[in-house]
């Protein structure tokens, strides 16, 4: 039979075979329907009355045509400004320069595992890889829901990434940390508030910048982390959602200090109020990134440490409370992941003593007897410590982190 039908995706296609040519037709979600349109074709075909041209639909698009629907359609989806920013970013530098004069339906699953291997060996990182394979699986996905074509030719391809390294990670040991904030306290006093409260509670630079003084809970010790500003721009963290953030006792006398000094500025600057920005400077604007990398580097230089960027203070912090034994469900609500996998897969590796309770776990309890004698200083981990995941899984949380390399995890 030159007329094939086949179910993909929930919908019915018929394939048609005539005089070397191969035309793939949407039919629609009824079965009964796809069998009755592939026999009226069978029908014209032995009667030799078909013209695959009447048959053909309209070709699909090219890739870069497609790529601008697409990111209109996620604009209207109500994605965030700088996620639609970095999104634009990895179609024009890197799929636009491949795919852009490729018909939809011309793009082959070999020629995709040939660009993400291309792509690796150019030298760019896993992480990276797999959020250019994600923007392009997500646009072609959105191909098939259109019925454009039929299967997604960049589907399933994340062996092909390349092995998961561990990832050395910018941050700094308790000692540094201690000589960091002791600097800033000494050269820098109006910045030591800032940079203490992202040691000691993780919060992403633009989550720090867009604290208001009504986001502080003095009798509960927590904060509120409603919003973000990256670029100027005012937004929702990163997740989307609100979370609660502790605060350790010097954090709290620190910032109870800090809005006693703003209280005494606005008095002399004869301002109305204070402003509702916790930090910002005489224009009564938050501060900015640029400033916040400026004073940071600084006061690393004077304290004669390692340069690091200041969103290795969010990881600083994660890896000391890991140091503590604190579980990973803990950190990850701090932190704000969207999935505890996020955090396992950033910082599981840091997990103290991790490998050798699972193996331990391996003998009969008669027979371990070693085991009363260890000191297992993360209780948690084994029991909260899933598989580690592709990354694919956490391609959102990196594509907004690291803000197309100016913001990280």
């Amino acid at each position: 039979m030159a007329v094939k039908v086949k179910q993909r995706g929930g919908k019915w296609w018929l394939f048609i075979d005539y005089k070397g040519k191969r035309k793939a037709k949407c039919v629609g979600r009824s079965e009964d329907a796809a069998y009755d349109a592939a026999r009226k074709i069978e029908a014209k075909l032995t009667l030799k009355q078909f013209k695959i041209e009447e048959e053909e639909q309209e070709k699909p698009p090219l890739f870069g045509k497609y790529a601008k629907e697409w990111l209109q359609t996620c604009k209207a989806s109500g994605h965030k400004a700088s996620t639609l920013e970095a999104y634009e970013w990895l179609i024009k530098q890197h799929l636009l320069p491949a795919w852009e004069k490729t018909a939809l339906d011309e793009i082959a699953r070999a020629a995709v595992r040939r660009f993400l291997v291309q792509k690796t060996e150019s030298g760019l990182g896993r992480a990276r890889v797999g959020l250019i394979l994600s923007v392009f699986c997500s646009i072609l996905n959105q191909a098939v829901d259109d019925e454009l074509i039929v299967r997604n030719p960049a589907a399933k391809l994340g062996r092909y990434l390349g092995k998961k390294k561990a990832r050395d990670l910018p941050r700094l040991t308790r000692e540094e940390l201690r000589l960091c904030l002791s600097e800033a306290q000494r050269s820098l006093p109006d910045w030591f508030p800032f940079f203490l409260t992202l040691a000691r509670t993780g919060l992403r630079i633009g989550e720090g910048i867009a604290l208001q003084w009504g986001d502080i809970d003095w009798q509960g010790s927590f904060i509120e982390v409603r919003r973000s500003r990256s670029r100027g721009r005012i937004d929702t963290p990163k997740s989307g959602k609100t979370r609660r953030v502790d605060m350790s006792p010097q954090l709290a006398d620190a910032l109870q200090v800090w809005l006693k000094q703003q209280q005494e500025r606005a008095w002399k600057k004869q301002w109305e109020d204070v402003p509702g920005w916790v930090f910002c400077g005489d224009d009564r604007q938050p501060f900015t990134e640029g400033t916040v990398r400026k004073y940071f580097k600084l006061i690393l230089n004077r304290a004669k440490l390692r340069t690091i960027t200041p969103h290795g203070l969010r990881h600083t912090y994660a890896s000391l409370l890991i140091e503590q034994g604190e579980s990973l469900a803990y950190i990850k609500d701090q932190l704000g992941h969207h999935s505890i996998k996020v955090t396992v897969d950033t910082y599981g590796h840091l997990l103290p003593g991790g490998n050798r309770q699972a193996v331990a776990k391996l003998d009969h309890p008669s027979e371990n007897t070693a085991s009363s004698h260890q000191t297992i200083r993360n209780p948690d981990a084994t029991s909260q410590f899933p598989p580690v995941v592709d990354a694919l899984v956490s391609a959102e949380e990196t594509i907004a982190d690291e803000n197309l390399s100016k913001q990280s995890f």
